[in-house]
């Protein structure tokens, strides 16, 4: 359930997120987001506090808190946890087709031709993973 996924991978290497079986989904953070357009997480604050304005998106359908534990800064030897806000897959593409930056063009250039594909051939393949579910089956036969 809290398998790392990779929907689009840039140049500088690629983006993991949380998957989420249950609910067909993947969640991210703001920094994760920002990481993935190259851009500043206050810009995607910026975008996904309009994409609520907007009501484009639900942000009690797209959002969830999630327990983060991080070591302690000032106790040696101590986590804490907090509660961080993650956005689902929908928010990732919304955000996308707002941001202006050279990544978010090169994100939404590969949505779209993805998004093409399904939409003209009725299905979409990511070839890089049946590769590498090929190779695996082939270690097991």
């Amino acid at each position: 359930m809290n398998k790392d996924i990779i929907i689009y991978q840039g140049k500088n290497g690629k983006i993991d997120f949380r998957g989420d079986a249950q609910r067909e989904t993947l969640w991210a953070s703001q920094a994760q987001i920002a990481d993935l357009f190259g851009v500043e997480r206050s810009v995607v604050t910026k975008h996904i506090k309009n994409i609520f304005a907007d009501k484009e998106l639900d942000s009690e359908m797209v959002s969830a808190k999630f327990a983060h534990t991080t070591i302690h800064g000032a106790i040696k030897g101590k986590t804490q946890t907090k509660d961080v806000v993650f956005y689902n897959l929908d928010i990732v593409l919304a955000v996308g087709y707002r941001v202006n930056s050279s990544m978010a063009i090169r994100f939404r250039q590969w949505a779209t031709k993805t998004l093409s594909q399904h939409i003209i051939k009725g299905y979409t393949i990511n070839k890089k993973q049946l590769i590498k579910k090929k190779e695996v089956a082939e270690l097991f036969a």
